[in-house]
């Protein structure tokens, strides 16, 4: 077994060394994003409407970056798997000019139609949440740029294997960002203004450190900055082949996210809080997940450039019983703590039993259900195959998903809990699809370098 080990691209050291660093960032983002609210909410209640309406957007275009991101990682994947490293260093320099490019597009359509956002997607809205909202958006819209520059370099150092890296940019981000809120906040009683600009400020610092690093010529991918930009458009379509699908595959997720709050907001009030409650913790629930489902991508990207299948079964049956294993610790966790956070919290006592209910309900299913129904699509990205997966995923949400929210929430009077098992149905429905599609092997030889 030794002598075959050591044939194989990613050894337990560089897994570790990759999957950690993954696992950290995406903790800092949701702690950070917790620490935001909290400081968001001293403000007053208007302004948290107002950002939290802008954010919305704002979240809508980062996964799209962030899926842009993806499809640049998996070509500069392959093409390392490949060792043609001139054509890895090609994709990343094209995705980095394209991305900036597309944002530079999106924030003056976001400034154009500014009162169209405001008046017309936001609909009538108090006016003191309206100058809140027109505030925040204002400041923000112009670090789009910037988040597609840190998504896209980020991205590629995950395609390195280095994303030590981008956790230490990330670090920076969110200390940037954390004590600009506090310093304009409770220093100088700053209004929206003082979320707004520190938030501004951070992706500015993390879009010039990890660009600043990436033109390195040390490592293997490396980016060419210069104002003479010749776009290729043969390796552009290769990177919206992946982003795109991807894309719309978390715009459609985010679009039924909204729609199943819609719904949530008709139980009341004691729903609304325990559904807030239950997301909160379940980004906690499914972090590692997600975490290694980033490092999925990275793995198996090289491994099919290499054109080696053995290996991208080996590492795909490996990492998603990683993700068993992490899934198990952390829902362990959150479930034995679950009496004190919900002190934390001072919830009713309806509130705090239906919350109690949802969380271990889906702590269940995250160990049973989530590495099936979120692991083993990334290998499918990685392969090439992100349209096969965009097509399963979507039809799953919309058919499943938010069906089954109306007539077991709704119809059925299970209320807010029924929302939670429609999305486990939904979960279900993926992991049957997905492992039907890998045991069929349609998925591979589909490399895009």
């Amino acid at each position: 077994m030794k002598a075959k080990t050591k044939e194989y691209l990613f050894d337990n050291r560089a897994l570790t060394a990759l999957i950690v660093p993954l696992i950290i960032e995406q903790a800092l983002a949701v702690l950070v994003g917790m620490a935001d609210s909290i400081m968001v909410a001293s403000v007053g209640e208007a302004a948290v409407s107002g950002v939290s309406l802008v954010d919305n957007i704002m979240v809508l275009l980062i996964n799209v970056f962030a899926a842009l991101g993806t499809g640049g990682a998996v070509v500069a994947g392959q093409y390392l798997g490949q060792k043609r490293l001139e054509g890895a260093r090609r994709a990343a320099e094209q995705l980095v000019w394209f991305i900036t490019l597309c944002a530079v597009a999106v924030t003056f359509v976001i400034y154009g139609c500014k009162y169209w956002i405001l008046h017309g997607v936001f609909g009538q809205i108090d006016g003191d949440v309206m100058g809140h909202a027109d505030t925040y958006l204002m400041i923000v819209t112009a670090s789009i740029p910037f988040i597609a520059l840190y998504n896209g370099g980020a991205a590629i150092f995950r395609t390195m294997g280095n994303s030590e890296i981008s956790m230490r940019v990330s670090i920076v981000m969110n200390v940037v960002n954390i004590s600009g809120n506090a310093i304009l906040i409770y220093g100088f009683h700053r209004g929206t203004e003082g979320v707004a600009i520190p938030t501004l400020v951070s992706r500015i610092t993390a879009a010039f450190l990890i660009m600043a690093l990436l033109a390195d010529r040390k490592r293997s991918i490396w980016v060419r900055f210069s104002a003479k930009y010749r776009p290729d458009w043969g390796m552009i379509r290769k990177i919206l082949g992946i982003g795109i699908p991807n894309g719309l595959e978390n715009s459609m997720f985010q679009l039924g996210k909204i729609i199943v709050l819609s719904l949530v907001s008709t139980f009341g009030t004691y729903a609304i809080a325990a559904n807030a409650v239950s997301n909160t913790l379940a980004s906690f629930q499914v972090l590692p997940g997600m975490a290694i489902t980033l490092a999925v991508t990275t793995v198996i990207a090289r491994c099919v450039g290499a054109g080696d299948y053995r290996q991208v079964s080996y590492y795909t049956k490996k990492l998603t019983l990683i993700t068993y294993g992490c899934m198990v610790v952390t829902n362990v966790i959150i479930v034995l703590a679950l009496p004190l956070i919900l002190k934390v919290y001072n919830l009713s006592d309806k509130t705090a039993a239906v919350t109690s209910d949802i969380v271990i309900f889906y702590a269940v299913c995250c160990v049973l259900i989530w590495p099936l129904a979120f692991t083993i699509p990334a290998t499918f990205r990685a392969s090439g195959d992100a349209k096969m997966c965009m097509i399963i995923s979507v039809a799953s949400m919309w058919i499943f998903r938010i069906v089954f929210s109306y007539i077991l929430g709704k119809y059925m009077g299970m209320g807010v809990f029924g929302v939670w098992v429609a999305m486990i149905i939904d979960w279900v429905v993926r992991a049957v699809c997905f492992l039907i599609r890998y045991r069929s092997g349609r998925w591979k030889h589909r490399a895009i370098a």
